[in-house]
């Protein structure tokens, strides 16, 4: 029997968005890759020809440091045993986090003691997306995929106001300092662009000054190759484990083009356009706000979720039947349709808020209660109008939402089928619901795009190449 190629990479996403922004770029780099919900057994494995690299869509940036050691013990262990030549905890490229949400460093105690490193690499620059880090402060552009204006990330106008996670401190190593205890290192600017042998020898001693994890600056996208360079340098017979945005993805990736390991990425045809785009919004960004906005202005049916009706009913399932309704005439009709969690109606939140802590909800549990509602709920939507109708593109709009509207979509696993805009690529599902299976699907974070976003994934064009 013909032995098995070892996978070059298998990383956990910290929620649903990011696993398909490191898809995207593993895809592009010419990695045939696979995402999927949960874990995959060994013979899930080999129903995949030629497979490369894996993911799993996981949801830990939304959990409590115990809650994400169950879950990120497991997922590790399982990556390990894949016997991948590097495995990535893969994070938000803005870092969300903090002490008892999300904790980046919780995820890198935990893989420090699963996996055989000298040190942990931490990569979060990602130029493409439009995040670089600079002597150790991470700068963000408002909008992924678009031409905002970059901020330094505790004065960026959404990610420092974040419901969840705030980012009041924009150097990377004095936030992380307080989510673990471990030496934290900088491989700055001026060491990254050091001749090969130079750097490899500045980088040894960082190592032996005590460094236990290793930031890496980046500003410019010719500086990936060498990063990735230098991480791979790191991996021996067992995977070699890391911490980072999608940027270990693209460091890894063009290093590997760059060396003949990988044929360069093959050209993505268009997707090209449908007749209509189903769109599922529970993001409260101020650019998924603008896009939701942007999309009725030009024409898309809207349904706008009685949130409060939502919290309150005894009988949720007759209130999703009346917007699944809705959708499927409206789609009928020829239009494409969104349906939004009504974010931009304050007095509807303000009433949901009233009503719960009545209900003698604590505001941390408010949060958790109606993310899930809300997610799940618009999966449930989105599902029930692809089995009454031939609807062949749908979009979910927002990280949290995407995770559990996943779940409610009957979704396995993810594949690649086109770059739309950078971090948010169009997908084809794998479903044992034969409705489902095949549905093409874009997930998109709360900072993508312009604000003709969902347009343009109708039209299936481009907005990078």
């Amino acid at each position: 029997m013909a032995k098995e190629k070892q996978l070059l990479l298998a990383y956990y996403g910290d929620d649903f968005t990011g696993s398909t922004d490191a898809l995207e770029f593993l895809s592009r780099a010419g990695i045939k890759t696979v995402l999927f919900i949960n874990a995959p057994s060994k013979d899930r494995l080999r129903q995949y020809e030629g497979l490369q690299a894996i993911g799993i869509a996981g949801m830990s940036r939304s959990m409590k440091p115990d809650d994400m050691g169950k879950e990120l013990k497991e997922a590790f262990s399982a990556l390990k045993k894949s016997g991948a030549r590097h495995v990535h905890y893969k994070v938000c490229s803005t870092f969300d986090s903090s002490p008892e949400i999300g904790s980046i460093g919780k995820a890198t105690d935990i893989g420090a003691k699963i996996f055989e490193n000298s040190f942990i690499p931490l990569l979060v620059a990602a130029p493409k997306l439009g995040r670089y880090c600079a002597f150790g402060n991470l700068f963000a552009q408002m909008g992924i995929g678009s031409k905002g204006e970059v901020f330094r990330l505790d004065r960026h106008p959404s990610i420092s106001h974040h419901p969840l996670t705030p980012m009041k401190e924009s150097n990377l190593a004095l936030h992380l300092s307080k989510q673990t205890t471990k030496n934290i290192g900088l491989f700055n600017l001026l060491d990254v662009d050091l001749p090969k042998k130079d750097a490899e020898k500045a980088l040894k001693n960082i190592q032996e000054k005590g460094s236990e994890v290793i930031l890496f600056d980046a500003v410019y996208q010719n500086q990936m190759a060498k990063i990735g360079s230098l991480i791979d340098s790191q991996a021996n017979s067992t995977p070699f484990f890391s911490v980072g945005s999608s940027g270990i993805e693209m460091a890894l990736g063009e290093y590997w083009q760059e060396t003949g390991k990988l044929q360069r990425g093959k050209e993505w045809n268009e997707p090209g356009e449908v007749n209509s785009v189903l769109v599922g919004a529970g993001s409260c960004s101020p650019v998924s706000r603008e896009q939701v906005a942007f999309a009725i202005s030009q024409g898309f049916g809207e349904i706008a979720l009685e949130t409060y009706e939502m919290v309150k009913t005894n009988d949720l399932k007759s209130l999703l039947s009346k917007y699944v309704s809705e959708a499927v005439l409206k789609l009928k009709e020829g239009k494409s349709v969104i349906i939004h969690t009504n974010c931009a109606d304050e007095p509807e939140k303000e009433k949901v808020l009233a009503y719960l802590k009545k209900s003698g909800f604590s505001p941390e549990e408010i949060r958790d209660k109606t993310a899930k509602l809300y997610g799940e709920s618009l999966g449930e939507i989105i599902k029930q109008v692809v089995l009454e109708t031939k609807l062949q593109r749908v979009v979910v709009a927002g990280g949290d939402t995407s995770g559990f509207a996943a779940k409610a979509l009957e979704i396995e696993a993810l594949e690649m089928i086109a770059p739309l805009s950078p971090g948010a690529p169009l997908c084809k599902i794998h479903s044992e619901n034969k409705k489902i299976d095949g549905l093409e699907i874009n997930f998109k974070g709360g900072q993508v795009g312009d604000e003709d976003y969902f347009e343009v994934v109708r039209s299936g064009k481009y907005l990078s190449n």
